[in-house]
């Protein structure tokens, strides 16, 4: 390839913070990481917090490219990306700018934050390296703003990761189908195994939709509801449930109040699915299926020997060391959502305190940070991550390899509700492990369409 046809990308920090092997993501094009970045990275690495661990991944990373006998020259020109198995599409180069040198021009901004050094390099570099393309690269959506109006041609967000441009798009995890699902279906094989009876249909026969593993179907007009459970050879087995009995399944009291729940539920108590998905609107039910169904199987059912709740938001890394107890006691403030759940899980008792004390010593239900949960195997276990559309990919998926034999996990999240600086509905960690997992067998996915917390948080996720 021509030099003047491979671009130059200009990494921000919170690109690397994002993912700290983004370098290797560019494919045959080159890479200048500003010595600004550096400094950031230093800064961040040794905070109590978790971003910490993602900056000295990202410093390790850079060291392995440019250390050992590179000389300062070969840096500043860039240096070769060595062959990785996992990004062997990668074969440009890394360099390291020195943008505390560069002379403060008319055309520049003012150089007195760290942003603006950023976008100072890329505009010299622009202006260098004409025509070649110089593309700055940040999550910050402001600075993208502030890069265009200097001057800088073109200006991206982080999206390696992204798989949907839309949210709209997101796989929901089932598919309704307008009237009767029985019409029109001449080639239907059912069989019977024990009480679970199975059909197996033509895919040409039930639609032209992408259909996956797990995916719910269910129509309006009758009681038909199933669940794919293979793809062979251009023929869909489906699990007959049917509405009526989805929506008579009951988990610690907790029966669903519509179909939406009724499936969420169905993969909830289905010990074959080791990863439970749900997401929806405040108020629809997430946490309150995710715990009831959790005390079903544990203290019930024994399928599991205690529960593990756990979730993220910017603030805890920061703030947990500074409240009194332990860590169980530092992260209840947090972890409020299941208290509240529990409350209403044991309201009508004789004595509401005494049994959700009861419970959780005899559930075995653990409060945890996410922060030490890294380095973890957890064995025969039900594991709650709460508000995770917070999460990057890069953290969730830290939190998945952490489940050990045996441990099942509910990912529960509001996609309109995210309070992480640089992520947006369709970079969130949340909408990743949807659309990557909706295809493997262990896994089912569940939009909880409907609020059904009060008539007031209907009308306010409607109209506000």
């Amino acid at each position: 390839m021509e030099q003047d046809d491979r671009k130059l990308f200009v990494l921000d920090t919170n690109v690397l913070l994002h993912e700290p092997l983004a370098i290797y993501s560019f494919k045959e094009h080159d890479v200048v990481v500003p010595m600004t970045v550096l400094e950031e990275l230093d800064q961040i690495k040794d905070r109590k917090r978790d971003v910490s661990r993602d900056a000295r991944v990202a410093i390790r990373a850079l060291e392995v490219i440019l250390g050992g006998k590179t000389t300062p020259e070969e840096i500043v020109q860039g240096v070769s990306l060595p062959r990785r198995e996992d990004h062997g599409d990668a074969c440009g180069t890394l360099a390291i700018f020195p943008d505390h040198q560069l002379e403060m021009t008319h055309a520049s901004l003012p150089g007195d934050n760290n942003d603006n050094r950023i976008i100072n390099t890329a505009l010299h570099l622009q202006k260098i390296n004409h025509p070649r393309h110089v593309v700055l690269v940040t999550k910050d959506i402001n600075m993208r703003l502030k890069a265009k109006g200097a001057g800088i041609k073109q200006v991206e967000d982080y999206r390696t990761d992204q798989l949907i441009d839309d949210i709209r798009f997101l796989t929901k995890g089932f598919h309704q189908f307008k009237g009767d699902f029985w019409e029109r279906k001449e080639h239907v094989l059912t069989e019977n195994h024990g009480r679970h009876t199975v059909h197996t249909i033509p895919v040409s026969e039930v639609g032209d939709e992408n259909f996956y593993i797990n995916q719910y179907l269910l129509d309006e007009d009758s009681n038909f509801c199933a669940r794919i459970q293979q793809i062979v050879d251009g023929q869909l087995k489906l699990l007959d449930l049917g509405k009526d009995r989805l929506l008579n399944l009951d988990a610690w009291g907790i029966r669903p109040k519509n179909i939406y729940q009724g499936m969420a539920l169905q993969a909830l108590l289905d010990p074959n699915i080791d990863l439970v998905i749900l997401t929806g609107p405040a108020g629809c039910g997430k946490t309150l299926l995710a715990m009831a169904a959790a005390l079903e199987m544990v203290v019930e059912r024994g399928l599991y020997d205690k529960v593990i709740v756990t979730r993220n938001t910017p603030e805890i890394a920061e703030s947990i060391g500074f409240l009194p107890g332990t860590e169980e006691e530092k992260m209840t403030p947090w972890l409020a959502a299941i208290t509240d759940t529990l409350e209403v899980l044991h309201k009508n008792d004789v004595n509401p305190s005494g049994s959700m004390n009861y419970i959780m010593d005899k559930a075995n239900i653990q409060f945890k940070s996410i922060n030490f949960m890294r380095g973890r195997s957890i064995q025969n276990s039900v594991v709650i991550l709460d508000e995770c559309q917070n999460l990057t990919a890069s953290q969730i998926k830290t939190m998945i390899t952490r489940m050990g034999e045996g441990t099942k996990l509910i990912c529960a999240g509001n996609l309109s509700q995210i309070d992480s600086n640089y992520l947006t509905p369709v970079t969130s960690g949340l909408t990743y492990i949807v659309e990557r997992f909706k295809d493997f067998e262990g896994s089912a996915n569940i939009y909880l369409n409907g609020v059904v917390r009060s008539r007031l948080a209907e009308f306010a996720e409607e109209n506000l």
